[in-house]
């Protein structure tokens, strides 16, 4: 099977596609090496993924002809491209909805001018928004998006519903609770507070660390992505799925935890919450186990672990 995987130089598209590989598949990871966070990261990411076998493609989702260039012979696609950050998208909406919304548009445009595609595309627990009722299910309205980057998302999961409807594209949207492990993106809580332990430097805590999280490990969630791979085809309609850890963590036991894998304490400075996030993620995972089998076995201590341990060799 040839997968294309946009954002694949980024957190979970560059997981993703070394687990595709391995397993035998062909992967094409397409990046816009955009600086949102820095580029040599990825950049170097990318090396390794040539290296290993992947095609890498740079350029942006956005653009017509090179995403129908890169879709060439490809079986699949997972579609992680996005502008991410709820704060970032409250500081700048226009972009937020051009790269997450049009993006996938022009992409959805592709595969309709290849006849019947089939697409696993990322979505995020903020579009449960102010509707949630934990633990949250699917089929709740996800109608009350508390940040323009949750209302992208939801918006991309209506688009994708449509040419699903129109079209024929087999379409699981992945509802991603807070994703953590290493590579991961270097504005996220953990990647900050792990690096700030490290170097002994101080670290904004916005709140007072009551916040809670599914925290869902890099490697189970690339194992649900490739379930969704094999489940999805063409003309197979549009279904939204959580992948969630499913262990809820306040922010303070992170810290803790954080604390106890460096083996350093970690100086916070607090500060007040910051609009747009939900004070509290937690996954149904009764859909995801019926239809991916999927079954998240790293708890958070030992992911931590595992990302300290990355965080200290990089």
């Amino acid at each position: 099977m040839k997968v294309l995987v946009t954002g694949g130089a980024g957190f979970i598209g560059s997981h993703l596609v070394e687990a595709l590989l391995r397993r035998g598949d062909q992967a094409v990871a397409l990046d816009a090496f955009d600086p949102y966070y820095d580029p040599a990261l990825k950049r170097r990411t990318a090396e390794r993924l040539a290296a290993a076998g992947a095609e890498v493609v740079e350029g942006d989702v956005r653009d017509p002809a090179l995403v129908a260039r890169a879709l060439a012979g490809v079986d699949r696609v997972v579609h992680l491209a996005a502008r991410p950050g709820v704060r970032a998208s409250i500081d700048d909406p226009l972009t937020t909805f051009d790269v997450n919304v049009r993006g996938l548009l022009v992409l959805l445009e592709a595969l309709r001018a290849r006849g019947p595609g089939a697409l696993v595309s990322a979505s995020s627990s903020s579009v449960y928004g102010g509707d949630a009722v934990p633990p949250f299910r699917e089929d709740q309205p996800a109608s009350r998006p508390l940040s323009p980057y949750a209302a992208s998302k939801r918006a991309a999961e209506l688009l994708c519903a449509t040419y699903a409807e129109l079209h024929g594209l087999g379409s699981i949207a992945l509802r991603l609770f807070t994703v953590y492990g290493p590579r991961g993106r270097p504005d996220m809580s953990i990647g900050r507070f792990v690096r700030a332990a490290l170097r002994d430097e101080v670290v904004p805590l916005l709140g007072d660390g009551s916040a809670v999280r599914d925290f869902t490990y890099v490697d189970d969630i690339v194992d649900g992505v490739l379930s969704a791979v094999d489940l999805v085809a063409p003309g197979g309609g549009h279904e939204v799925v959580n992948l969630g850890g499913g262990a809820l963590h306040a922010m303070r036991e992170v810290i803790a935890l954080i604390e106890a894998a460096t083996g350093r304490p970690l100086r916070v400075e607090r500060r007040p919450p910051a609009p747009g996030d939900m004070p509290l993620t937690h996954a149904d995972q009764a859909r995801a186990r019926a239809r991916l089998d999927f079954r998240p076995r790293v708890p958070l201590a030992e992911g931590l672990r595992r990302t300290v341990a990355w965080a200290q060799s990089a």
